[in-house]
């Protein structure tokens, strides 16, 4: 059988060479803004929470479930739209999704109650996620092995930002006027990147290279990559690694303000700090990646993650910790996962080319359900010191770190043990063969 483009390793499975320098640019920076603006909707919207709840005549708790709601529609959306993408092409899926998400957010800044309000976010969840899913199947059909860890250290790096953009546009925006002009500028966005979706995205995925049967076929291609060892286990280190983040968001300001007494203003700039960290690793590993394979770089970067958290661990239990001390640790923690998600994300992609928008979608609703279900363990150990921060993360951290390792050497769908290169065989999809 004559092997196509498709068929060598080193090269995107659908044959597309990558973009030159220009639209290589553009076409990083609108998959980031699609990566980015979904998260955005939720650290921008925070700090409107409490007026949110008096506009609507509603409660704290009434206010947190449009939070809850936006992120089961993350999860769900990811799982929906990956597997599809595989199945109708990436243009429709972006396109589509970017176009929608724009407009249940204006729905949301027009929600009369309550409850158009959480359905509203629900929307935006399901549609946003398409983003964050399907940026990541774009990449990992357009550049080869050689280029895909750069392109996704370039990606991290670019949505990076939004953790320290966006509560600086929020808190800008409730300045001027209320929680409804939050969710008319995330329309905007919405809308400016729909129109860059249009312009700069181009479909990768041609027909010939397409998971056909429809529904099926993509069910099909889900169940495929869920069995497939090689690719479950940097899922599940991401899935761990972001448990590990959403407990450091969610116990931060917590910890510098009520524990160290810092004041808002002081612990957004650690937050910020922490958050210029994690970009300038980001960057670093696109340079590392072209020495070293995103299997060595994602075993380094979970020790260089695990090991901040669990000194901090000790030295509270031992009363030696301290504002210093914890953020240091937390910094060094913070910026490892500036490699360690590029990494995860490359390991992954490579080895599910044979279906990137399903193994898109596998790590990343992996990565927001364990999120979601780590968020509210902190406040169950209380929070009068670090040590329940600390030691969550150290905690979701260590098998993270077990996985990672696991990642040295795998095996094909069929069992056949591949070399520690990054690189799948190449795969026949049409005999279902590994060459």
């Amino acid at each position: 059988m004559t092997r196509t483009s498709r068929d060598t390793p080193g090269t995107p499975r659908t044959g597309h060479r990558s973009p030159g320098p220009p639209a290589r640019r553009r076409l990083m920076l609108t998959l980031a803004g699609v990566s980015a603006v979904s998260p955005m909707a939720t650290d921008m919207y925070v700090p409107g929470l409490p007026q949110m709840a008096r506009s609507l005549h509603t409660d704290t708790t009434g206010a947190q479930i449009s939070l809850t709601v936006f992120l089961v529609g993350i999860i769900v959306g990811q799982l929906l739209w990956g597997p599809l993408s595989d199945s109708l092409g990436r243009r429709p899926v972006l396109i589509g999704g970017s176009a929608a998400f724009t407009g249940f957010s204006l729905l949301c800044g027009l929600a009369p109650n309550l409850e158009i309000l959480n359905a509203a976010r629900l929307g935006q969840g399901l549609t946003g996620a398409a983003g964050i899913v399907v940026a990541r199947a774009v990449v990992a059909d357009l550049f080869d092995d050689d280029r895909i860890g750069r392109a996704f250290a370039a990606l991290s790096a670019v949505t990076s930002i939004a953790p320290i953009a966006a509560p600086l546009l929020g808190g800008g925006v409730l300045s001027v006027g209320s929680w409804r002009w939050l969710f008319g500028l995330l329309a905007f966005f919405g809308l400016v990147l729909t129109v860059c979706l249009a312009l700069w995205v181009p479909e990768s995925l041609p027909p010939s290279a397409r998971v056909p049967g429809g529904m099926g076929g993509t069910v099909r291609s889900m169940r495929r990559v869920c069995a497939r060892r090689s690719v479950l286990a940097p899922v599940l280190s991401l899935g761990f690694g972001g448990a590990a983040i959403f407990v450091y968001i969610g116990s931060t300001s917590f910890v510098f303000q009520d524990v160290y007494h810092l004041s808002a203003g002081l612990t957004s700039l650690v937050y910020g700090a922490n958050a210029l960290g994690n970009m300038a690793a980001s960057i670093c590993y696109g340079r590392l990646v072209r020495r070293r394979s995103p299997e060595e770089l994602l075993r380094a970067s979970m020790v260089l993650t695990l090991a901040p958290a669990a000194l901090l661990v000790v030295a509270e239990t031992a009363g030696r910790g301290g504002l210093t001390l914890t953020w240091i640790c937390l910094f060094v923690s913070i910026a490892a996962f500036g490699v360690f998600f590029p990494a995860v994300t490359t390991v992954a992609q490579i080895r599910g080319r044979d279906a990137p928008g399903a193994t898109s979608a596998l790590l990343g609703s992996v990565q927001f359900t364990f999120g979601a279900i780590a968020s509210p363990l902190v406040g169950l150990f209380g929070d009068r010191s670090a040590l329940p921060m600390a030691g969550l993360m150290a905690a979701f951290l260590a098998p993270a770190t077990v996985a990672a390792f696991f990642v040295s050497r795998h095996h094909d769908p069929h069992g056949a043990a591949l070399p520690d290169t990054g690189r799948p065989a190449p795969h026949d999809r049409t005999s279902g063969r590994t060459r």
